[in-house]
């Protein structure tokens, strides 16, 4: 008798050889009991990207995430998006439906799950570092879920303005730019403090430049980094005695939406914990 074929997931970005999404996706689906695999893809650039997308159909992939930096260049290459998609302008994830590939992103979603475990958002005053296309769906999404004024801390002006119109307009909350100057301030009342750059990830492990006087002791440390779990970032923020969110369990809600929707199987939560744990060894 002949195996039944493993159906194939994965991720597509540049880089993304400390993720661990690949071994907690693969321990999953081995729990669940289903003969799927996800591969992690370093593509080098948009024009390899662009050959990526176009081989999926044909390779018979069920489904594929997308990470840094293409979440923005992939749109044009998908047959359509959802409304997310629309008011975001990125995506994180494709489903195949019919043979079109559909563009989704729920890097948000995962984010508020993330930070209301600990902490409800209505009412914040949110900072974030960095706004690129996880940065801008975690921005909109916070707003969404009730944030009360957003100020985003780029080094590129026009980026930066773009994102901070782009989420006043799709929400109604004020959100303004600031300017990247290291030792980073933090203006005063600020609740929520996020991390969206990549620093601070596996191997570099590079500090973000925050001054960390200018950080109310009680304001929320938040990290998009998922390897390490405890980045110097959120090292830093605990020793002044912030509360913690890692990126570790941002990827946990998320992935298990993307899982839902790629198997049609709702996951136990628990699940995804054990296997991004053990996927870190930790």
């Amino acid at each position: 008798m002949i195996p039944p074929q493993k159906q194939m997931t994965g991720m597509l970005g540049h880089p993304v050889a400390e993720n661990p999404i690949d071994r907690m996706f693969d321990a999953v689906y081995a729990h669940y009991g289903l003969q799927w695999q996800f591969w992690k893809n370093d593509i080098a650039s948009e024009h390899d990207l662009a050959k990526a997308i176009a081989a999926l159909r044909p390779l018979g992939y069920q489904g594929m995430a997308i990470t840094v930096p293409y979440k923005v260049a992939v749109i044009p290459m998908l047959d359509a998006v959802d409304d997310d998609v629309h008011a975001i302008g990125a995506a994180n994830y494709i489903t195949i439906e019919q043979g079109r590939l559909i563009g989704h992103n729920n890097d948000g979603k995962g984010v508020v799950k993330a930070i209301e475990k600990v902490a409800p958002l209505k009412g914040r005053k949110v900072v974030m570092l960095g706004a690129g296309g996880a940065g801008r769906a975690m921005a909109v999404e916070i707003a969404w879920a009730g944030a009360a004024q957003l100020t985003l801390i780029t080094r590129r002006e026009a980026h930066g303005r773009e994102v901070a119109e782009l989420v006043q307009q799709a929400s109604g909350v004020p959100c303004t730019w600031q300017s990247w100057q290291a030792p980073l301030q933090v203006p005063s009342g600020t609740d929520l403090l996020m991390n969206a750059t990549h620093l601070g990830c596996a191997p570099e492990l590079e500090p973000v430049p925050v001054d960390w006087a200018s950080v109310e002791p009680g304001c929320i440390a938040v990290d998009v980094i998922t390897n390490p779990r405890i980045t110097p970032f959120l090292a830093a923020a605990r020793e002044h005695g912030c509360p913690v969110v890692d990126g570790v369990e941002m990827l946990v809600q998320l992935a298990m939406q993307i899982f839902e929707r790629w198997t049609g199987i709702t996951p136990e939560e628990a699940v995804f914990q054990s296997a991004v744990a053990e996927a870190l060894g930790e």
